[in-house]
């Protein structure tokens, strides 16, 4: 059997291969993107799931509309509305099967075969694998401490054919990294002078546990802006529920049309559920106990890497979000230490699958937030001592 050239050419998902390895009991794992099952508000959603069969019934189990339950778009709608000062109306809101695919259906409706995507490097692996189906071309623009490097962002906008920018503004994947407000201004300003989408993707935005809330890049700004949104991080990621913010109607409908030919309509039971609970139950506090459960994890894996790593190991200091990003000046190969580190029962992400044209490279991801402060320390010193 021949299989397609788009298939052959996109990478498998490291981090799901290695959380293959990782599942047993004795690794201590700092590999996956895992939200802390502790914070999922089980009893809130049986709760919910009782409400929303025995009020709606036989419609939680019936084939729904494409875009999403309409009250379930109106609330984040509002939300989006009081929080962000957007002017977002239901209809501008999509429901997808998680951010996930929402990239994939952004991928499929933009780009042609050798089309430009202008990229973080270092990205998200999941965007680089699903924009990868559509066979595009990738322009990696290097992510400094305060966002995108501007020389590189406006070299990279001038190449053939570049139909838009990804970016995650807030506590990126994989650095925890965060744009400041001067550089969102300066990327605002760059982008305005070019026919491209600004694809804004904010699973970690609300999961800020220092510093001020910051302005979106182009969102209410942009006419080609997208915003992507989910609540795998701060309610369920099982539930697989995410959604696109546009005020572009053209692109809804094409998006609406992939989702057709994709899953025909996210899960509406889902749908139900997540809505009867946001709509009963006090998110805001919520998800103030998942900041001080992530700050108190991340306070452990910074302090612990202060104590064991020796000094050619530089890391980020996110101010939020789930992860660290750690460089080793040395010049050392991650997927090296990454075998070390899996003799002595510890995982991480080594950084190659972040990048898109790049192997053998000197960094590494770590996630705080599924682990005790205990076990964090633990394996820190572990990792620590193989660096």
């Amino acid at each position: 059997m021949e299989f397609s050239e788009k298939i052959l050419n996109t990478p498998s998902s490291f981090i799901r291969n290695i959380l293959k390895v990782t599942e047993s009991e004795d690794v201590i794992s700092f590999a996956g993107g895992l939200p802390n099952p502790i914070s999922f508000p089980v009893e809130a959603l049986k709760a919910s799931a009782n409400k929303a069969i025995s009020e709606n019934g036989s419609r939680l189990f019936q084939y729904s509309g494409t875009q999403g339950y309409a009250p379930l778009r109106e609330y984040i709608a509002a939300k989006y509305r009081r929080v962000h000062g957007l002017d977002v109306h239901a209809d501008d809101v999509f429901i997808t099967t998680g951010s996930q695919q929402a990239l994939e259906l952004i991928g499929k409706v933009l780009i042609n075969k050798g089309d430009g995507i202008v990229i973080e490097e270092p990205g998200y692996l999941g965007a680089i694998q699903a924009f990868t189906l559509s066979e595009p071309t990738f322009y990696g623009v290097t992510l400094e401490n305060d966002g995108l490097n501007l020389e590189e962002l406006e070299n990279a906008l001038q190449q053939p054919n570049v139909k838009f920018v990804y970016t995650v503004p807030n506590f990126q994947n994989p650095t925890g990294l965060t744009y400041s407000k001067e550089k969102r201004q300066q990327i605002f300003e760059i982008l305005s002078k070019y026919d491209v989408a600004l694809i804004e993707d904010d699973p970690y935005g609300e999961l800020r546990f220092q510093g001020e809330p910051l302005p979106y890049i182009g969102a209410g700004k942009l006419e080609n802006s997208i915003l992507l949104g989910s609540f795998s991080k701060t309610v369920t990621p099982g539930m697989r529920l995410g959604f696109i913010i546009t005020k572009n109607k053209e692109l809804l409908q094409h998006i609406e049309t992939a989702k057709q030919a994709t899953d025909l309509h996210t899960n509406i039971f889902s749908q139900y559920v997540i809505y009867d609970y946001l709509a009963n139950n006090d998110y805001t506090e919520h998800v103030q106990k998942i900041i001080a459960l992530y700050r108190n994890q991340a306070d452990a894996m910074l302090n612990a890497m202060e104590e064991f790593f020796p000094a050619h190991v530089d890391y980020t200091r996110p101010y939020g979000g789930m992860f660290i990003w750690a460089t080793m000046n040395n010049g050392t190969s991650s997927l090296d230490v990454f075998q070390k580190a899996m003799e002595q029962k510890v995982a991480f992400v080594p950084g190659d699958p972040f990048y898109t044209s790049k192997t053998g490279v000197n960094t590494m991801r770590l996630n705080y937030t599924n682990a005790t402060p205990a076990v964090i320390r633990e394996g820190i010193k572990r990792l620590g001592s193989i660096l």
